[in-house]
């Protein structure tokens, strides 16, 4: 029961509990268990070789070789490399031959510079390649279901945007896809609606003159000083932002010698927020400032966008079906909670990723999944995270992620009515935040 505590209304566990029950367990859960646990050891080499050989975005050609060499050799695969003018992405198509909905996942690859696969992307492409093998394997078997599978070797998700270029270049949309799947690895609760922040970086500069700074600094205009008078407006700025709103900034030119009225002056940063419409909001906000150092110390300012995500709208029908698939792979401690909405709150997070993008355009699933902490209790982008997400039972979790999101794609080829369920609701969730 709930109970008042002065202004807050307390509510027991036991009140949180789903009013619906969830969609019925998959009849090929268990088929594509055995699947799966057929290629294990295969999947163990692919996975290694990725972990073990970090790329940057755009420069992802091990794993590109690895990947598309693997999708190759597997029966009834047809792999195009380097698709879409992008050197290291790809693109793997099984056709059954049958009229059906086209489901597919996306396969992330690169790593972050110095700290390796901090963010472990040798789990996500792991657990797609699982999943999209499993998946076309029922279609395979099955003299009911028909349809394709399509998974998309996406490069560059840490800030170069790969999926946001294979949007533009039509891949998803040339494929005829009904819905896309994903996952990432972390240190919290497994959970199937995540949501991450729209997010806009931009590069700024000023322009100033040089002066003596001892004898005649009055002839020069201080492009540091415009810097830090934005700097520490944000600094202020940030006293009336909104829960969910996150400004940060690094200075990377600050001038060459201390005796000189500094002539230029540069730094990186990055706007976040829970929607594209609160982003918009807040980058005038954070403009404002740099216009104000601009105005000032007289100096000339220039503001170039280089990356933007959209946060990522989860599709609810499909993380249903998820949450209830995964659960039944897992021990009870480690399962979803059957209520969204505390689903939906483990799932939170203030970071960003290009699958947002993909969101905007059909329906997604960005699932999340926990695998052990580093050393030191590290998290995603710290390095020893990267240790961990090249462990063997960081392997076997996203497995078993692999094996919910390949369930998930069978109920979308198996049921018409539930795809349409889910592409209304995408196009209802898209609206409203248009609006």
């Amino acid at each position: 029961m709930d109970q008042l505590d002065g202004d807050f209304v307390l509510i027991h566990h036991e009140d949180a509990t789903e009013a619906q029950p969830p969609p019925p367990e998959s009849g090929h859960l268990h088929e594509i268990g055995d699947f799966i646990d057929s290629v294990t050891e295969e999947l163990w080499v692919v996975n290694k070789t990725i972990h073990d050989n970090p790329e940057l975005g755009y420069e992802e050609f091990i794993a590109h070789e690895t990947l598309t060499k693997f999708m190759s050799s597997r029966q009834g695969w047809k792999v195009t490399r380097s698709a879409y003018g992008l050197a290291t992405a790809w693109v793997a198509v099984f056709d059954s031959g049958k009229n059906g909905p086209v489901v597919s996942f996306n396969v992330e690859m690169d790593a972050l510079d110095g700290i390796g696969h901090a963010c472990g992307h040798n789990l996500i492409a792991t657990a797609s390649v699982a999943g999209g093998l499993a998946a076309a394997e029922i279609l395979r078997q099955s003299s009911s279901l028909g349809g394709k599978v399509v998974l998309f070797g996406t490069p560059a998700e840490e800030g170069g945007g790969g999926k946001i270029k294979l949007l533009e270049a039509g891949a998803y949309r040339q494929h005829k896809v009904a819905i896309n799947l994903l996952s990432h690895p972390g240190i919290t609760r497994n959970h199937a609606l995540m949501r991450t922040s729209a997010y806009s970086a931009f590069k700024v500069e000023y322009f100033g003159r040089e002066a003596h700074a001892a004898a005649n600094p009055w002839l020069g205009i201080n492009a540091l000083d415009a810097l830090i008078t934005a700097y520490n407006a944000i600094s202020v700025l940030r006293q009336q932002t909104m829960p969910g709103d996150v400004i940060q900034g690094n200075i990377t030119s600050g001038g060459l010698r201390p005796n000189i009225i500094h002539a230029y002056a540069a730094g990186n940063f990055v706007v976040r927020a829970n929607t594209q419409s609160r982003l918009k909001e807040l980058k005038e906000k954070v403009d404002a400032c740099f216009n104000a150092g601009a105005s000032a110390t007289g100096a000339r300012l220039e503001i170039t966008p280089t990356q933007a995500y959209a946060d990522h709208v989860p599709n609810r029908m499909l993380a249903a079906r998820y949450r209830v698939h995964f659960n039944a792979l897992v021990d009870p401690t480690h399962r979803i909670p059957e209520n969204p909405d505390v689903d939906e709150i483990d799932g939170r997070t203030m970071a960003s990723t290009d699958q947002g993008n993909i969101s905007y355009a059909m329906p997604s699933l960005n699932v999340g999944f926990a695998i052990p902490a580093g050393p030191g209790g590290a998290g995603p982008h710290n390095p020893g995270f990267a240790e961990s997400a090249g462990t063997r039972i960081a392997f076997e979790n996203c497995l078993r992620v692999g094996k919910a999101m390949a369930a998930v794609a069978v109920d979308v080829l198996g049921d018409l009515e539930l795809l349409e369920g889910v592409k209304r609701e995408w196009k209802e969730d898209i609206k409203q935040k248009s609006t």
